[in-house]
């Protein structure tokens, strides 16, 4: 479909989402966030598609919030409308089923960062900025930011980006655990095909089974977490692509994996 806000580009079984509101500094207004939903859900249902690279239009942000000037004409009812529906647009990402890297290459904040926190993999340019500036509006994150903050850095730094409302730099946010990798801003592209070229080629149910594994997983007690990565471990050995991987393994060849 034709969108309004986006851009989408494939390269091979890669697919490029980008938040194209640069005027805006790729602000996430209610007309974007659906669209954001749609194009996801259309990357699940999309075969081809095995990871996704999720970007901000221009050089100044990946997305730099919610768009202030809509959310400041919201009545209660309505906020909590625009709450639950861009907690639903990230869940989606963040339960793909198929590996979403966050290119970022400047400002990641408000709702920027919690987009960022939905997708698994997040790779920063050394010139990015991200916080959780809501405080600062009379506002909490509304979009997930408590909860994605706390279970990625853990209790004090989700306070410390919540309460005081300065940005942090990607050097701390790599200490912190929000960022997995920090590169210079020149080498950013490079890092992040690296990380998606390889990802394309990798068995694609073994990759959505890491990933419910870790994100359901993660959620349940010790032993109810192993009894699941049991159980998704077992599955593997139904696919076309565990004996590819084995035999290529014992013949000392690169593995092509078919995703059945």
């Amino acid at each position: 479909m034709a969108y309004r806000n986006l851009l989408s580009e494939d390269r091979g079984a890669i697919r490029t989402i980008t938040v194209n509101r640069p005027d805006k500094l790729n602000a996430l207004n209610g007309e974007t966030i659906g669209e954001l939903h749609i194009a996801f859900e259309q990357a699940r249902h999309d075969d081809a598609v095995r990871v996704v690279v999720l970007a901000g239009a221009g050089e100044k942000a990946f997305v730099a919030g919610a768009d202030i000037g809509e959310l400041a004409t919201l009545t209660p009812i309505e906020a909590r409308a625009r709450s639950r529906a861009g907690q639903s647009m990230m869940r989606g990402i963040e339960t793909l089923g198929k590996p979403v890297i966050a290119r970022i290459q400047g400002y990641a904040l408000g709702g920027g960062l919690e987009l960022a926190m939905s997708c698994h993999l997040r790779v920063a340019s050394e010139r990015a900025k991200l916080g959780q500036p809501e405080i600062n509006l009379g506002l909490i994150p509304g979009f997930g930011g408590t909860q994605r903050l706390l279970r990625l850095a853990g209790r004090s730094a989700a306070l410390e980006l919540c309460l005081l409302g300065h940005p942090i730099d990607a050097a701390r946010g790599l200490e912190l655990g929000v960022l997995n990798r920090v590169v210079a801003a020149d080498k950013l592209d490079e890092e992040i095909n690296a990380i998606a070229d390889q990802l394309a080629a990798a068995a694609p149910i073994a990759l959505a089974g890491i990933l419910d594994t870790v994100l359901t997983g993660g959620e349940c007690a010790i032993d109810q977490g192993l009894d699941y990565e049991a159980q998704s471990f077992a599955t593997c050995f139904a696919t076309d692509d565990m004996r590819e991987g084995t035999r290529a393994f014992v013949e000392r060849r690169k593995p092509v994996f078919s995703g059945r």
